[in-house]
């Protein structure tokens, strides 16, 4: 594997956007950072912690995760919430999401603070859709992670960490609803975190504190597991023209030292499905974020 960038607290929420490269958030450090195509690092939006995931929105700028779900400008002048802590009574921020065919935003809230030593307690699984509005889907969620969508969109693919169990969702393709959730696989030797899914439908996870990134047919079965250097891998995209590059991205945990949060690259036979911009309406239901 190749190293892109290294020296963070926890990297999470890659994402590959054609124009600029390489996005990733470092979630104890802060910011939004890019890797360009020449391999130069530089932080895109600086500040904000916690930011799990992250989507393109059509009208350019990024969708965050974090405290709440937000979309900021490149330029980071302007921001506008999308979905906030007050969706139910438990919720305290907001870690992974994911777009479907249409657009829409799929997050899990967080019902604790992950690092903070609070008592596991379950969260939920919403769905913003394309006016805006929000809708609660799924339950029963002890730590939200990795979400994605089958290249057909029939399937909604999510990690939960602290069952150990990638959940698989059908999806209406009308309306967006999901049926109840089934287990996809479930887990050994580390904790499902971030996926992806590639065009093939296979699905690449990445195993926190399992030092690999195991992908799975579509029927569930283990196709491979690809070894990487740091224990805590926390996400994986693909990018490149070809969308052939797969990067993992690492946290810091039981690593050699409190800042070897590390992007890796590696060529794989299997493109990625690009990632559908979200279409979520910005300005009509969400407020200015101060």
């Amino acid at each position: 594997m190749d190293i892109l960038a290294t020296g963070y607290g926890l990297v999470e929420g890659p994402v590959w956007n054609a124009e600029l490269g390489l996005l990733f958030s470092d979630v104890l450090g802060g910011g939004v950072h890019r890797v360009d195509r020449k391999g130069q690092v530089s932080v895109l939006l600086p500040h904000r912690r916690g930011i799990g995931g992250m989507a393109p929105h059509e009208a350019g700028g990024l969708v965050v995760g974090g405290r709440n779900i937000a979309w900021k400008s490149i330029d980071g002048q302007s921001s506008t919430v999308l979905l906030d802590a007050q969706v139910t009574p438990d919720a305290v921020g907001f870690n992974d999401l994911a777009t479907d065919e249409a657009g829409r935003i799929y997050v899990g809230s967080l019902a604790f603070r992950v690092f903070s030593g609070d008592p596991v307690r379950p969260g939920h699984l919403h769905m913003i859709d394309l006016d805006g509005s929000v809708h609660t889907v799924a339950d029963g969620v002890r730590l939200t992670n990795g979400l994605g969508v089958s290249p057909d969109g029939a399937r909604l693919y999510h990690a939960d960490a602290r069952d150990d169990v990638v959940r698989v969702y059908d999806v209406d393709r009308g309306d967006g609803r999901l049926a109840p959730w089934r287990p996809f696989v479930r887990t050994r030797d580390g904790h499902p975190d971030g996926l992806a899914v590639a065009e093939d439908g296979s699905v690449w996870v990445a195993m926190a504190f399992g030092s690999r990134v195991d992908v799975f047919e579509p029927d569930g079965e283990l196709r491979l597991s690809l070894p990487v250097p740091l224990p805590m891998v926390t996400s994986v995209c693909f990018g490149g023209d070809d969308l052939r590059d797969l990067h993992v991205v690492t946290g810091s945990r039981e690593g050699p030292t409190e800042n070897c949060g590390t992007v890796y690259r590696i060529a794989v036979d299997v493109p990625g499905l690009p990632v559908t911009p979200a279409r979520v309406r910005i300005g009509q239901r969400g407020e200015q974020e101060k």
